[in-house]
């Protein structure tokens, strides 16, 4: 009876064997793939520009001078800084400097007439009250009284008139002055000094109505900076001021730039019947980014909607179609399992349930072979 138990014995371990090899021999050849677990972390929720933003400034002018003329000094060059109603450009304006001059000699001048006049008034308004006192006295004849009365009123006439003529004059002179400085281009704010286009002798003229020309001085403020992005008419609902954002410039490779979203256009930009977008603008919250950003860079906005930290995620690059992924056993084989997701951006996805800490995805879901009931080994080029 021993015999026979220890041959059944050793007939099963051989048919098991034989089975086992004969599995091994048929099963499907591994196929080298990148492979991922379910862990713990955080998951956010973002969007991004559909098209490339710009660096903006929160001031910057195109300035030119008020009437055309020939340049006769340049005062500033490229990437000078300026202060506000620092003197940019002067046109000729020799005759109306002339003109202001005369204005001024012609105020002067009426300025003195007015005194002296007033200075007569004066004193025949005193010589009035001294010939009505002499007339109480009956030592001078009423009519003599009437007429220092007389001359006394007219003085002070003569002295009204020419005060008037002297503001006459000087409105003039304000007149003269105005032209002038129609005539010099000032900063209308502190800024930099990005193109000037002219040069000393050469004519200027302003922009007349529905033509652009270019203007004689670009002037930007680079203290202030922001960028301007467009959004998918999709997505603008979602996207809120306030919001946090994180900038990233291709000047600055891999650095990112944090921010926050502080205005959303009220209106749809259609440039193609099936590109609408609403333009957002951003703020940099670190005052040392701007030093270091120019206006003009092309910048990619990404803007965080919701953050959900110490929950299950996996690489959004492992999802299939229909919110499933490929779990791969712990013989290699590939079985397709559906999941709930929760938030997602382009590097993780949050897992309400259908999957469990530990287990093993495969994210690589493109490579050629990976399908339910493959054979899967870890990717050594990959680490992983």
């Amino acid at each position: 009876m021993k015999r026979i138990l220890i041959r059944i014995l050793i007939l099963t371990a051989i048919g098991t064997g034989i089975w086992a090899l004969i599995r091994y021999e048929t099963r499907p050849e591994a196929i080298s793939a990148v492979i991922a677990q379910v862990a713990q972390g955080s998951v956010e929720a973002t969007v991004s520009n559909t098209r490339a933003g710009t660096i903006k400034a929160c001031q910057r002018a195109g300035v030119s001078p008020m009437i055309g003329g020939q340049i006769a000094r340049l005062h500033v060059h490229k990437g000078d800084h300026v202060e506000t109603g620092q003197l940019l450009i002067t046109l000729w304006n020799d005759d109306l400097v002339g003109q202001l001059a005369l204005a001024k000699e012609e105020t002067k001048a009426s300025r003195s007439v007015a005194e002296q006049t007033c200075l007569l008034a004066a004193n025949a308004s005193r010589d009035a009250i001294r010939t009505d006192r002499l007339r109480e006295e009956k030592q001078v004849s009423a009519q003599a009284a009437e007429t220092a009365r007389a001359q006394a009123d007219a003085q002070q006439a003569a002295c009204q008139a020419a005060k008037a003529r002297t503001d006459v004059a000087q409105a003039q002179q304000n007149v003269a002055k105005i032209n002038v400085e129609r005539t010099l281009l000032r900063a209308p704010f502190s800024g930099t000094v990005a193109e000037i286009n002219g040069e000393e002798g050469e004519f200027v003229t302003p922009s007349p109505t529905g033509v652009a020309t270019l203007p004689a001085i670009d002037l930007v403020d680079t203290r202030c900076l922001y960028v301007s992005a467009p959004i998918d008419e999709v997505d603008a609902p979602r996207v809120h001021v306030g919001m946090e954002t994180r900038v990233h410039l291709d000047a600055f490779g891999d650095t990112v730039f944090p921010g926050r979203v502080r205005r959303i256009a009220p209106y749809i930009q259609e440039f193609e019947k099936q590109a609408r977008t609403v333009e957002i603008e951003v703020d940099f919250e670190q005052a040392a980014d701007i030093a270091r950003i120019l206006p003009g860079y092309s910048a990619d906005t990404e803007i965080v909607l919701a953050k959900h930290d110490n929950v299950l995620r996996i690489p959004t690059e492992a999802v299939l179609e229909g919110n499933a992924v490929f779990v791969v056993g712990p013989d290699g084989l590939l079985t397709r399992r559906d999941f709930k997701p929760g938030i997602s951006n382009w590097h993780y996805t949050e897992i309400l349930s259908g999957l469990t800490a530990g287990e093993r995805i495969v994210t690589s879901i493109d490579r050629k072979g990976i399908a339910e009931g493959a054979v899967v080994t870890p990717d050594t080029t990959t680490g992983k």
